[in-house]
């Protein structure tokens, strides 16, 4: 076979992923507050980009802003002429004539100072009645409310200030700042202690004779090791850590189960006694460090609102405050493109006018996407709307994708991290997404919430002296039309954080 040199035309078809193409996909799966960052950056590095303020249409237009104007506001005491001057009538007037027609003495009003300092006056110390200053007003920039606001003091703040009074050497001083920056929220200290004495340059037990002073500090129970050494430090403050006590605390976990027989026969007391001393952990702080100022949670803002329509379906709409509003300033582009000094100049306004475009298109892309898969997922679960969680329909990113003709990838990415408003509350779009639970007789099927909320609610109902069992569970579901196997509903109730049937015998019987 001779090797021979030949031309060849092929033809193919490929998927390049452009830089706004890259865009366009990653501003279509951040949130809300991470798209607004995104576009804050933005507005900021490129010149050609500007925030869209809302202004109000002028009068001329028909629609006013919403003011408060002095002629509709306020009604005028007369039909007169001078009817809207009666406030400067008012203001004209002397003392006398007012302190006569209100039947009140002026003496006994005392206006705001306006932020100039007060002089007293010389006949105030001869004993003669004082007089107010004249004209006296208040400005609004005088105070500053924010400055009466107490800052939020901190767990470690807080622990420094007393740390001074148990440890006395510069050194171990700074060796207990150290402690106190690895402490959590709740006050713990988790650390290997090894390890945190070999990096100190310190003995273990002189590290471990700083934790125990520091331990005296408060709250009480900060710097404890474990639960059992929170809840032991604060006995101890309280003078009822006896050896009953301390077998209790050793054996907290049994208190979890509320396995009562076996609490009893550890700390060798009767029934009074150990209810009493339940009572006593029970008044105790596990976590003392959680009364102490922490980072603020951040609420959750939905992308899309859902309302009743006047027809009896629902209406989907964006939230409006969620999304960013930016414009393309041509203008400006036109103007420095013509005054370019050189090319590399001319690249870069170009290079940032093509990208001020795709961020506008891809905003507003982004925008319809939201809207038309809320839309769909709002028409496929208008049960759950209209009756409730028991009603939640079994559905998967392809049954959306599907029905608005995207492909699943692209529901994914819309459904992450967005929220809905709905008369029920505020959900995550992933959660209309659940698996299919098969239905007996041939019924339909429901979905995974569904099942779980029937799960709950038996259990919440069932009788103290009859508590249900997986089992039990099973079977009262198949009576309901759900086929689901035992495994199924342990993984439910476990997923809920609802502890097994012992467990609840325990509980109930220990609470009657």
């Amino acid at each position: 076979m001779a090797l021979t040199p030949k031309l060849e035309i092929r033809q193919s078809q490929q998927l390049v992923m452009t830089p706004q193409l890259m865009q366009a996909i990653k501003l279509l799966q951040l949130s809300s507050l991470d798209l607004v960052s995104y576009v804050e950056n933005e507005l900021e590095s490129n010149p050609f980009l500007e925030r869209a303020e809302e202004e109000y249409p002028s009068s001329g237009e028909g629609n006013e802003a919403p003011s408060l104007d002095a002629g509709e506001a306020a009604s005028t005491p007369s039909d007169d002429e001078g009817a809207g001057d009666w406030m400067e009538s008012q203001l004209e007037t002397s003392p006398g004539e007012i302190a006569s027609r209100m039947d009140a003495d002026l003496q006994n009003v005392f206006p705001d100072d306006n932020g100039t300092p007060q002089t007293v006056d010389p006949s105030v110390q001869k004993g003669e009645q004082w007089q107010p200053p004249s004209n006296g007003a208040i400005s609004s920039g005088d105070y500053n409310l924010e400055a009466f606001v107490a800052a939020d003091v901190s767990l470690k703040d807080f622990l420094v200030e007393q740390m001074s009074l148990v440890v006395t050497s510069a050194a171990d001083q700074l060796i207990a700042k150290d402690l106190i920056d690895s402490l959590d929220d709740s006050g713990y200290l988790y650390i290997d202690e090894a390890e945190t004495a070999e990096r100190l340059g310190i003995a273990p037990e002189h590290l471990d004779r700083i934790i125990k002073a520091l331990q005296a500090l408060e709250p009480s129970g900060v710097f404890a090791r474990s639960l059992n050494e929170c809840l032991a430090i604060q006995l101890r403050e309280k003078d009822r850590f006896d050896p009953a006590m301390e077998k209790l605390v050793e054996n907290i976990d049994l208190l979890a189960k509320y396995d009562m027989a076996s609490l009893k026969r550890l700390c060798e007391v009767d029934d009074e006694d150990l209810t009493e001393m339940i009572y006593e952990i029970k008044a105790l702080n596990p976590k003392p460090g959680s009364s102490f100022g922490s980072e603020a949670v951040q609420p959750v803002v939905p992308d899309a609102i859902v309302r009743p329509g006047n027809d009896g379906g629902w209406v989907v709409e964006l939230n409006s405050e969620t999304l960013p509003r930016v414009l393309v300033n041509q203008s400006y582009y036109s103007e420095i493109s013509t005054s370019a000094k050189s090319d590399g100049d001319l690249a870069y306004f170009t290079d940032c006018i093509q990208t001020a475009n795709w961020l506008v298109k891809s905003l507003d892309q982004r925008a319809k996407t939201i809207l038309k898969v809320a839309s769909e997922i709002v028409r496929q679960q208008d049960g759950f709307l209209t009756y409730g969680v028991q009603h939640l329909r079994p559905m998967n990113l392809k049954t959306i994708a599907d029905a608005i003709s995207m492909h699943e990838s692209t529901v994914s990415r819309v459904t992450s991290n967005k929220y809905i408003a709905t008369p029920r509350g505020i959900f995550e779009l992933k959660y209309f997404f659940s698996s299919s639970i098969n239905a007996t007789e041939g019924g339909d099927a429901l979905s995974g919430e569904a099942v779980r909320y029937k799960i709950k609610q038996l259990i919440d109902n069932e009788d103290p002296k009859a508590i249900l069992s997986d089992d039990t569970l099973v079977k009262l579901l198949k009576e309901d039309g759900v086929d689901i196997a035992r495994r199924t509903v342990a993984k439910y109730r476990e997923a809920m954080k609802i502890p097994s049937s012992v467990q609840r015998r325990r509980e109930k019987k220990a609470k009657s």
